[in-house]
């Protein structure tokens, strides 16, 4: 099983527009991201974000390019500042492979969860944009298969 954890593309500034979708420059990051994904074939069994709008915008690229017909949902707990054990209990227990797309510092805490049980350790830096791919091994024991950022598309 291979869990897909993405912070969402680079938005615009909050005095711009407070909702703060996705700036052009953070949609182009994204495309180029799931357009190279598309290329090797990745694909997911589920997706979910947090409800701000670019995490959604950055969801509904990755599965227009990655998984169409993918149906998106919006999932309680992934917010910046959310407690991380409940995302990583339906991670350990889920079977398929599944995209979260979230912020900081959120993610990085799940993947220190995930990998070291800890959510204390910092095991990954996470970038606008990014992916990082983690595997559950047949006796549940994660690592970091590979990461992925904008720049070096």
């Amino acid at each position: 099983m291979r869990l897909y954890l993405m912070q969402h593309g680079r938005p615009v500034a909050k005095e711009e527009n407070p909702d703060r979708p996705l700036s052009d420059h953070g949609k182009r990051d994204v495309e180029r991201v799931a357009g190279f994904l598309h290329e090797l074939g990745v694909q997911f069994e589920e997706a979910f974000h947090s409800g701000k709008t670019r995490a959604r915008q950055t969801a509904e690229s990755m599965i227009s390019k990655l998984s169409p017909g993918l149906a998106l949902a919006q999932r309680e707990g992934l917010s910046p500042l959310d407690d991380v054990r409940n995302i990583a209990e339906y991670a350990k227990s889920v079977r398929k492979d599944l995209l979260i797309v979230g912020h900081l510092p959120h993610l990085g805490k799940l993947a220190s969860l995930l990998i070291t049980g800890s959510e204390s350790v910092p095991v990954v830096r996470f970038q606008q944009g990014g992916v990082v791919c983690l595997e559950k091994d047949t006796d549940g024991v994660w690592s970091i298969v590979w990461m992925l950022v904008p720049e070096i598309l």
